[in-house]
């Protein structure tokens, strides 16, 4: 088990492109999706890992995760999984850093969002330019609550 402490922004602008390596595919799919805890499935490429979180606040989640076969998450994705996403991440270095910029797909484009993963809740980190508005407490932000209720279909105004 690991404790994975976590921040996500938005994005002021497109000029972190810049800065980002090649990104990865992926596809998630949820057989449970409750603040308490999440249990997801996640296809990148040839690999898949069964992944449990449960909730300790809005930052820290404890974290299980699994690599299982590829066809195993495929029947998963398939037949239990009721809410699913997909999106492409980027990765960049930033000052000691790895800044994640999740740019999902389907409905929940156009919204991008970076994370960032720290070593605990109040670790000081630098902010780039093109990182927006923090959305870390907004639940709304989370791939799992995004899964069940679409960016597009959000009340923006």
């Amino acid at each position: 088990m690991t404790i994975e402490i976590e921040r996500r922004f938005l994005l002021k602008n497109d000029s972190w492109r810049a800065l980002a390596g090649e990104p990865e595919t992926m596809r998630q799919g949820y057989l449970s999706v409750e603040k308490e805890r999440t249990i997801r499935v996640r296809i990148i490429g040839n690999r898949a890992w069964l992944t449990l979180k449960g909730y300790i606040s809005d930052v820290a989640r404890s974290e299980f995760e699994y690599e299982i076969p590829l066809p195993h998450a495929e029947t998963m994705m398939q037949t239990m999984c009721p809410f699913k996403l997909e999106k492409r991440r980027y990765k960049i270095d930033y000052q000691g850093f790895v800044f994640e910029i999740d740019e999902y797909f389907g409905e929940n484009a156009p919204l991008i969002v970076a994370e960032l993963e720290l070593p605990s809740e109040d670790a000081a980190f630098a902010e780039p330019e093109w990182l927006g508005e923090e959305i870390t407490c907004n639940g709304r932000f989370t791939n799992a609550y995004l899964s069940k209720h679409p960016y597009s279909e959000w009340d923006k105004r």
